[in-house]
């Protein structure tokens, strides 16, 4: 009779709004939408995975080297226990070399996104919310930056230096592929200076950098993310061409820098495959990656491409 009486008033405790003793009228947590759909996602997981594991062997793989990257060795050896990815012409360890390049390759891709984002977003955002003059002036600087062939200008640069360094490689990738980050965000910047909240902001008194950081990017944050990881890959794969041209970093050890003996060394004239079959499938597993993530991101933030 008892337990007929609580079931009958449990409804009435709930709709009074007291936590029923069952659970049942305990209000819904609030769902994180960008984890929800991102860990549905399988774009997205699959390329962040893949990402954090080439990540962890950057990381972590130089230490379980049994060699330097530039200690010569036997020539010629085959992958086995003592050389896991077998060496080279002159006798280094590829595993060495492959990991250190992967570690290098990362660290230059992320200089390079860091410069090209922070100079391309401040000029996109300077032309986008000024116009008039300003903005003619940075899509003069802008054309100029782009018709200049970076390739050419990196061979005189070169010239007349001793020797590059990482940082050197990474400003000028960042300092030469800005100009399309400054276009793309001048445009979003020009869409939404005349939004509402915008004008309200700007009657209000707040300054033109504050209505910039706290106003405008804020809704163009997963364009501005979307756009990192562009020029992170794109990064990458600068470097990794440079680097196999032989104008990468002096006395370093790249994944272009790798390719580059191989050719040299005739690798696939002689089909030493673990010469160059483990570094382009590395490179090609780092950018691929990103892109995927990429779209999955692409896909997480919009919601007309979400998976419901």
């Amino acid at each position: 009779m008892s337990e007929s009486i609580s079931e009958a008033a449990a409804p009435e405790v709930a709709a009074v709004g007291l936590p029923s003793v069952r659970g049942v009228g305990a209000a819904p947590r609030k769902r994180n939408d960008f984890l929800y759909y991102g860990l549905r996602n399988k774009k997205l997981v699959f390329g962040l995975g893949l990402e954090l594991i080439l990540v962890l062997v950057a990381l972590i793989g130089p230490m379980l080297a049994k060699y330097q990257p530039l200690q010569t060795t036997l020539p010629l050896q085959h992958p086995g226990s003592q050389h896991w990815l077998g060496t080279d012409l002159t006798g280094y360890d590829m595993y060495s070399q492959l990991t250190n390049g992967l570690r290098e390759s990362y660290l230059i891709g992320a200089l390079g996104a860091a410069f090209a984002a922070v100079v391309g977003m401040a000029l996109g955002f300077i032309a986008g919310w000024r116009g008039g003059w300003v903005d003619e002036l940075v899509q003069m600087i802008t054309n100029v930056i782009v018709m200049i062939p970076s390739l050419v200008l990196l061979v005189v640069i070169g010239s007349y230096l001793s020797s590059r360094s990482i940082l050197f490689e990474g400003a000028f990738i960042g300092l030469t592929t800005w100009p399309w980050v400054a276009r793309a965000v001048r445009a979003q910047t020009f869409s939404l200076r005349g939004r509402e909240y915008v004008e309200l902001a700007r009657l209000s008194g707040k300054r033109p950098v504050s209505i910039i950081l706290k106003e405008i990017a804020p809704n163009m944050a997963s364009y501005l993310f979307l756009a990192v990881i562009l020029l992170f890959g794109s990064s990458m794969l600068i470097a990794a061409s440079y680097d196999f041209l032989g104008l990468g970093p002096s006395g370093t050890v790249s994944i272009g820098w790798i390719l580059n003996q191989a050719e040299n060394g005739s690798a696939l004239l002689y089909h030493l495959w673990w010469w160059f079959v483990p570094p382009v499938a590395v490179l090609t597993a780092m950018v691929a990656a990103l892109l995927i993530a990429n779209v999955g991101l692409d896909e997480v933030f919009n919601p007309k491409l979400r998976e419901q």
